[in-house]
């Protein structure tokens, strides 16, 4: 078995106005060193042995639903889990 961990965000050029409101109230909040924020998403897949190429299919899954490759990037990190 396979852990799967998905960082999906906004491109950079590409406006968060939900990030601009998370930096504004922590503004308010006086953590003025803040400078900037950008939200994203992250999920975990747990995916059997029996796929035949990982990665192909992560990317796959990623661009076909898990992201919007119009305005955002992902990466990921697979991590193989033993069995105890």
């Amino acid at each position: 078995m396979y852990k799967v961990k998905v960082f999906v965000t906004l491109k950079e050029s590409v406006l968060d106005p939900q990030g601009t409101a998370v930096k504004g109230s922590l503004h308010r909040m006086e953590y003025n060193e803040v400078q900037d924020v950008r939200i994203g998403k992250y999920l975990e897949l747990t995916i059997e042995d029996s796929v035949k190429d990982l990665d192909q299919a992560i990317r796959e899954m990623c661009e076909k639903l898990l992201s919007n490759p119009v305005i955002e990037d992902y990466r990921y990190e697979v991590e193989e889990v033993v069995a105890q």
